[in-house]
């Protein structure tokens, strides 16, 4: 017999279940039995629980379906973010027609221009925030909604530690706008035209008509930056739909209808919540496969930092990508992708011309098949159940591997004795190719508030030839490793007409961003022992891409002496002005948050993550 609940809702056996003192409330059936508070009696915690929800007006036959997650990351802060509250919706509509039952909550929100002192030195705050929250809570799997360029691999991280069934929802790229007839878009077009204006090319009517029309949609930058790239690598991974799920624009149709059928798979995964989760669904072979599209996308440097950081949180992957991974699968991987900052395109290129589907049939040749993608389906069975017949057009934005764009190596990766651990150029996005392989006198700066005080300065010893040195722009030493690498060319050269210089810190660039530059020098310029600590001006400084080589002309016994003699340095300082403490010593008694993150962050060779949040986590020491 079946009693009949005064909400309309059948009082079956596993509702009942729930009050039945002398049966064991069983957590793996999911819902909201999962996840209970410890109030020491589990009937209570679900009592409780079910009292409280019902007062949003849930009934018993709602709460008995499978629960999907969907991480809201709206913000007045973030443009990126401001189609999500369309996205949920349609998000739901999915999971309501799959037999779900949607539960919305919000996470941190950070956006590029509006975090302090950097959008990076709260990633790992954000992949905290998504990995407890999706671990405390009763949800069978997640929809995480995200786009600008820290969220979607905060996100990525945290779903693989908390290892619950997930999918990313990217909220997609915004439209390009239009300046006396000429395409421009965020951002490849802002350095571009701000570098036009410090040269004195531009004049200030200009650079306002220009800033009006450079982001004239929601979305996300429309070129290949950090957050289409990891975009494009989420689909790599095999997590987001290959037609439309990593570059339908943000404010079309296609996304939203893209947002109902992740809501829809995000059900199907409960199938057999087990094969879905990440740790069992990603493999070495997915993140080899995201590798091979971001060289072949001319992507963004910051994505060797996110994909490092998401490889060591995976515990059968830790280890086994490095950066030596990125510059090996690079120099078999063509670029392919004619966008922005490395060729001429824009996201709605790329989405016109095929987007991923196209480009993942083009690399095909490069690809492990037989990884699995968020269908339960390997690559392989994907790329056959979806052809793609290029055309004329997509031709031209798409490369076939015969015709690329640039030949190998993208992104390649520099070691010698001032990158012992490595740093990181994105060879393909060089103005003047020659610097490729260049040796030149450091003009150098202690950090970023030395560069803004000199760098324009009439009398600074510069050349056209000079190699650019930042120094404490790292992880710890801003904090934050902030998007400084591009340094600006001093505005007496740029009159001169030099657009572009040998750059080389230990900060990052922003995706956007082109020039020859190298980054993410490892250890950072902070770490007491690093040798581009001591650079001076005046020293020789050698590159040379090809042979993927990083050299400071002194030799070893004048580097070590300097290093002691910085040491020194410090310790008298500190004795003199008693509280002033370099930022490597100072970290050890820094309160809240920014103490945390320069204690535990690790150096950009390892994803720049929380040596605790990692796979492994904190070394006994």
């Amino acid at each position: 017999m079946v009693e009949s609940n005064p909400d309309g809702a059948a009082k079956d056996g596993s509702i009942l279940s729930d009050y039945d003192l002398n049966t064991p409330i069983s957590t793996d059936q999911g819902g909201l039995r999962s996840n209970l508070p410890g109030y020491g009696d589990a009937h209570f915690s679900l009592f409780l629980r079910k009292v409280f929800i019902k007062a949003l007006g849930y009934t018993d036959e709602s709460l008995s379906k499978p629960i999907i997650g969907i991480i809201n990351t709206f913000s007045s802060f973030n443009p990126c973010h401001a189609q999500v509250p369309q996205l949920i919706e349609a998000t739901k509509r999915g999971i309501l027609s799959a037999g779900g039952l949607p539960m919305e909550f919000p996470t941190i929100s950070i956006h590029e221009s509006f975090a302090n002192p950097t959008s990076m030195y709260l990633r790992n705050l954000m992949s905290m925030d998504t990995e407890e929250m999706v671990r405390a809570q009763p949800v069978d799997a997640v929809v995480m909604i995200g786009g600008c360029d820290k969220t979607v691999p905060a996100q990525l991280m945290g779903g693989i530690s908390a290892n619950k069934p997930f999918l990313p929802l990217i909220t997609g790229p915004m439209m390009p706008g239009s300046v006396k007839g000429v395409r421009v878009g965020a951002c490849t077009d802002c350095r571009n035209n701000w570098a036009k204006f410090r040269a004195g090319e531009l004049d200030i009517e200009d650079i306002m008509d220009v800033n009006e029309e450079l982001a004239p949609t929601a979305g996300t930058c429309g070129v290949m930056g950090t957050a289409s790239t990891m975009a494009c690598v989420a689909a790599g991974l095999g997590l987001v739909d290959l037609r439309a799920g990593a570059t339908s624009p943000a404010v079309s149709s296609a996304r939203l209808r893209v947002a109902e059928t992740t809501g829809r798979q995000a059900v199907k995964m409960l199938e057999d919540a087990e094969a879905f989760r990440p740790q069992r669904l990603l493999a070495y072979e997915n993140f080899v496969n995201a590798i091979v599209v971001l060289q072949a996308i001319g992507g963004s440097t910051n994505a060797v930092v996110h994909l490092l950081a998401l490889a060591n949180r995976h515990p059968a992957v830790r280890g086994r990508v490095t950066l030596r991974t990125f510059d090996d699968v690079g120099a078999a991987t063509p670029l392919l992708v004619d966008l922005k900052p490395s060729g001429d395109g824009y996201m709605t290129d790329f989405h016109r011309a095929g987007g991923m589907l196209a480009l993942m049939h083009a690399l095909r040749p490069l690809l492990h098949l037989g990884a699995r993608t968020f269908t339960g389906e390997p690559l392989g069975a994907v790329l056959d159940a979806a052809p793609f017949a290029p055309f004329a057009y997509s031709r031209r934005v798409v490369r076939p591997l015969a015709d690329p764009l640039y030949a190998r190596s993208s992104l390649a990766v520099l070691y010698g004795n001032l990158a012992p651990r490595g740093a990181v150029i994105k060879a393909s996005a060089s103005k003047d190719r020659r610097l490729l392989c260049h040796r030149g006198r450091a003009c150098v700066f202690r950090d970023s508030r030395d560069l803004s005080a000199r760098v324009d300065a009439e009398d600074l010893g510069v050349a056209p030839d000079s190699v650019l040195v930042l120094q404490g722009v790292g992880p710890v030493g801003h904090p934050g490793m902030p998007e400084a690498g591009l340094v600006p060319i001093p505005r007496k050269l740029a009159r001169r007409g030099v657009a572009d210089m040998l750059r080389l810190s230990d900060g990052r660039m922003s995706g956007t961003a082109g020039g020859t530059i190298v980054l993410h020098v490892a250890p950072e310029a902070a770490d007491p022992a690093s040798v581009l600590g001591v650079v001076r001006d005046g020293d020789f400084i050698s590159c040379d891409v090809p042979r993927r080589r990083l050299h400071l002309e002194v030799d070893d016994a004048e580097i070590a002496r300097r290093i002691e003699l910085r040491r020194q340095e410090t310790a008298t300082a500190a004795a003199a002005l008693p509280g002033r403490r370099d930022v490597w010593e100072a970290r050890k008694t820094t309160r809240g948050y920014r103490g945390l993150y320069e204690r535990h962050v690790n150096q950009a060779d390892e994803g720049c993550d929380f040596d605790f949040l990692t796979a492994d986590g904190p070394a006994n020491t």
